[in-house]
């Protein structure tokens, strides 16, 4: 079998690269296609030779932009090295515009299209991923279903039963397999903090930083959580988001420590060590009840309610009185759920449901 694996952002190269190991391991001939979604692959070089993964084949720079502009991109260009590889099968993960157009472009050439990490909903369409996401499990072929719960959705969403495996979610692998690589790293030190005094921050959704209300009410909060704990805060901002805030001129007090963006395992490494996390990340809501670290999601609704019902997490928004009530409760609470995300070998069943 020939197979194209579709990437674009960071958070899909870890996510995927339990499965491009998997894929040398068992010696599938494949080949990565990277959109540039996030910045350009340039910018993303640094985790492909963190994870010592092999580099793209395409890259096709598509860089920022509106959503149609962007998708429609990436549509093309897909569709341009679809047809010049001829591969037989494509594999997307996630819920990216890069998800989207990958697997619409693989299904309008009559390409096998696997769907890694299928069947999560939010319910809530005014999040592009939710459109993504949904879009992309009625046109694969093949769909990986993290959990049983992500089953019963596409169930019930009329997809047939034979199209789904239930495999696990790959950031298991990826925790798993990179754990030890992070704990060698001096990240704490680095950045002159102690292992579980600090809480560590992320926030990048659109429907809370391009809203000026909900960005400033959710700054506020962690502002409030810093002091009420007396321990510091530590925010790897993106871009976007720091954009955001000059562009609204949000006034911080100077207690949030907003640091550049980290490489993976530096994250890795400051999110199993941290006392508590504030995320808008589904990919941070897993790592963390992985990893048995409290987390808060700073959302109404989440898309891996498995945290929500092992009990790892909980949904506060953006007001700082509920978030810090959601704050005190994780920490309040005993850190022995069960990982419901799956084994670690993820991966291995992917590449098995491929050749199948």
């Amino acid at each position: 079998m020939t197979l194209s694996i579709i990437l674009g952002t960071r958070p899909e190269i870890i996510k995927m690269s339990p499965v491009i190991r998997e894929c040398q391991r068992s010696g599938i001939d494949y080949f990565i296609l990277h959109t540039g979604q996030h910045y350009s692959y340039n910018m993303d070089r640094v985790f492909f030779e963190e994870l010592k993964l092999p580099e793209a084949k395409y890259n096709l720079e598509v860089g920022s932009g509106a959503h149609g502009e962007q998708t429609g991109k990436m549509l093309a260009g897909i569709e341009k090295v679809l047809m010049k590889e001829k591969p037989e099968a494509v594999l997307v993960q996630g819920d990216t515009n890069t998800v989207l157009a990958g697997a619409l472009a693989a299904v309008k050439l009559g390409i096998k299209v696997g769907h890694v990490e299928a069947g999560l909903r939010s319910y809530d369409r005014r999040m592009p991923e939710e459109i993504n996401r949904v879009m992309a499990d009625h046109c694969s072929d093949i769909l990986f279903a993290p959990t049983e719960k992500c089953k019963e959705t596409l169930l019930g969403e009329g997809i047939p039963e034979s199209r789904i495996h239930v495999t696990g979610n790959t950031i298991v692998d990826a925790v798993y397999q990179n754990l030890k690589l992070a704990k060698e790293k001096n990240t704490l030190e680095e950045l002159d903090i102690k292992p579980k005094n600090y809480i560590l921050v992320t926030a990048h959704r659109q429907e809370n930083v391009d809203d000026p209300v909900r960005f400033a009410n959710l700054l506020k909060g962690v502002e409030e959580l810093g002091e009420e704990f007396n321990i510091p805060v530590i925010y790897p901002i993106h871009p976007r988001s720091k954009k955001r805030v000059q562009e609204f001129r949000i006034k911080t007090d100077g207690s949030i420590r907003f640091i550049d963006p980290v490489e993976f395992l530096d994250f890795l490494n400051l999110e199993s060590s941290a006392r508590l996390v504030l995320t808008d990340s589904g990919g941070v809501q897993e790592e963390t009840c992985i990893l048995g670290v409290p987390c808060v999601t700073l959302r109404d609704n989440t898309e891996r309610p498995e945290t929500i019902d092992v009990g790892s997490n909980m949904l506060s928004g953006t007001e700082p009185e509920m978030m810090m009530e959601c704050a005190h409760r994780m920490l309040e609470k005993e850190k022995d759920w069960i990982n419901p995300f799956g084994d670690g070998k993820a991966a291995q069943r992917i590449v098995k449901g491929m050749r199948s």
